[in-house]
């Protein structure tokens, strides 16, 4: 039975966008496009501000991941003004951050990406959501999912000052402690969301490992690209979300560049489509080729699964175990399987309460000396963390007073950006064949996007403030056969 869907950009993608697929004279896929028809306005209208509110302006990008945004320009801020952070301020720093990952990636998982699994791609779009998943995995499941995701934000409250947009990151630390109250409640809270991330593991082995289809439609052709991939590692090449070096793989998992947040422009350049006004970032020593994949291709990917590829490995155990299990069952790395980031935010799920857990246990982290007062006259700026979606980059220019001159900001969804057209792409030609289309099938094309958890409010933002999205189907001649329409 054919069945109509609706996408909800607010509850299966954080802003919106529009598909426009193009088909051939024997009803093929020509070509398709994935537009974000917003305007973008940060870097513009933070001019003349004093650098000192960035880690207040930026966050207000978006209202999903806007601790990625505060802690980055805090940290762009300690660049600007030269001034070294201590250890316990960068410490509640990376334990708000941990919290923060730990509880976005939960999010992605049980209310954006995983119902295309739990449910099924076919599902009605009415049970193909969060409501649906609980009703498959029990009211229960769903009270562990909603517990654990306001323990953990209460974390970001607590030290952060408030869960949405926080406002505790200063240049030079933080401004406020950690108390001997609070910490045992966070040690209880990590230790309850570890074993909350094993049954999320378990939970993906018994539904989507579990299921054949699933996995042929994971390791299948319709969702992979061989690309390069970028992540920041630490100094033994594992996985780190707030701090270290950006490392650059080759498709063949090959190390093609390592280099600090500062050297981040010798190796990033921005190409622009006139039908988008998102850019396309790609590596400035391989060059723009187009929409294409390959060794010879400048395009990149960010995220979880691109985290992995680009790493030696998880810094803490059970993440590790689960990190080698993914490899194992994928072939190996890199692992070039979209859908496969859907398990790689479980690994890093689990990584992120294990490194929180360690820095509640430690005793550092209770010193009181959280903050360095800056001293040094300012001029430029540059920050990195990982976003959930990506690798996050903040670049703030000011004059001697501190009043910004210029920003760039290449947030985490824009690193992706050229990935996710060619795998809307590739999708579309896949699973569309002699014009026949399905509700199913345009779900499953709309899967190759969300695979990246993509974040339109941050990588382009609208002025409307609106969220629609139109998805249209043209035949050979351009003549609109199709077309679904979220207002």
């Amino acid at each position: 039975m054919t069945r109509r869907i609706t996408i909800d950009p607010i509850t299966r993608l954080e802003g919106h966008g529009k598909i426009e697929i193009f088909l051939d004279d024997k009803g093929n896929v020509a070509n398709a496009y994935l537009q974000i028809p917003e305007l973008r306005g940060f870097e513009k209208f933070s001019e003349g501000r004093r650098a000192e509110e960035m880690p207040r302006i930026t966050p207000k990008i978006c209202g999903v991941c806007p601790t990625a945004h505060h802690i980055c320009s805090a940290k762009t801020l300690d660049d600007l003004f030269n001034v070294e952070v201590p250890p316990a301020g960068e410490k509640i720093r990376e334990l708000i951050y941990s919290a923060f990952m730990f509880e976005d990636h939960t999010l992605h998982f049980y209310f954006l990406g995983g119902p295309d699994f739990v449910m099924g791609p076919d599902a009605d779009p009415s049970v193909r959501n969060i409501l649906g998943v609980i009703q498959k995995v029990g009211v229960e499941t769903g009270k562990k999912v909603i517990n654990i995701r306001k323990r953990t934000r209460d974390i970001i409250t607590k030290l952060g000052g408030r869960v949405i947009h926080p406002v505790c990151g200063l240049p030079g630390g933080v401004s406020k402690g950690v108390s001997k109250e609070d910490r045992e409640e966070f040690i209880k809270t990590a230790k309850d969301a570890i074993e909350f991330s094993k049954f999320s593991l378990k939970l993906f082995d018994d539904i989507v490992l579990g299921n054949k289809e699933y996995v042929d439609i994971i390791v299948g052709d319709i969702y992979k690209h061989k690309t390069y991939y970028m992540g920041l590692v630490d100094d033994n090449n594992k996985v780190n979300f707030y701090d270290g070096m950006i490392r650059v793989v080759n498709p063949e998992g090959k190390e093609f560049a390592k280099f600090k947040s500062r050297d981040y422009l010798d190796h990033i350049e921005e190409h622009v489509e006139e039908w988008s006004y998102v850019k396309f970032p790609y590596l400035k020593n391989v060059g723009w080729k187009g929409f294409t994949d390959g060794i010879d291709s400048g395009v990149y990917r960010v995220a979880p699964l691109a985290r992995l590829n680009a790493s030696d490995g998880m810094a803490t155990p059970l993440a590790q175990e689960a990190y080698e299990k993914m490899y194992d069952v994928l072939g190996g790395k890199p692992a070039h399987n979209t859908l496969a980031y859907h398990w790689a935010r479980l690994v890093e799920q689990m990584y992120s309460v294990e490194r929180l857990l360690e820095l509640a246990e430690d005793d550092e982290i209770m010193d009181k000396h959280i903050r360095n007062i800056p001293t040094e006259i300012p001029d430029e700026g540059i920050g990195v963390v990982e976003a959930p979606r990506g690798t996050l980059y903040h670049h703030y220019k000011t004059d001697e007073r501190g009043i910004i001159q210029k920003v760039n900001l290449i947030v985490a969804t824009v690193n992706n950006s050229a990935a996710i057209a060619m795998s809307v792409k590739k999708a579309a030609q896949g699973l569309i064949k002699n014009g026949k289309v399905s509700d199913g099938l345009l779900n499953m094309v709309e899967m190759a996007f969300r695979a990246y958890d993509p974040c339109l409010a941050c990588a382009s933002h609208s002025l409307p403030g609106q969220t629609p999205l139109k998805v249209t189907i043209h035949d050979c001649t351009g003549e609109i056969v199709r077309t679904i329409i979220r207002d």
